[in-house]
């Protein structure tokens, strides 16, 4: 999923360099929310992680 965010955040580097600010502003929201989305994913796996280590030991 990190690999779409920084997929869609270079779709949006290159059009905001050519000038297409609506395809831009598109790629950049699209990029914004999956990274948002995955770094809420990483800090869920990452609890679940720490709660099984724990109640392993």
């Amino acid at each position: 999923m990190l690999r779409w965010a920084l997929m869609f955040f270079i779709v949006a580097l290159v059009a905001a360099l050519f000038g297409f600010t609506g395809i831009a502003a598109g790629a950049a929201s699209i990029a914004k929310i999956l990274f948002f989305v995955f770094v809420v994913i990483f800090l869920i796996s990452l609890l679940f992680g720490l709660a099984k280590r724990s109640s392993v030991s």
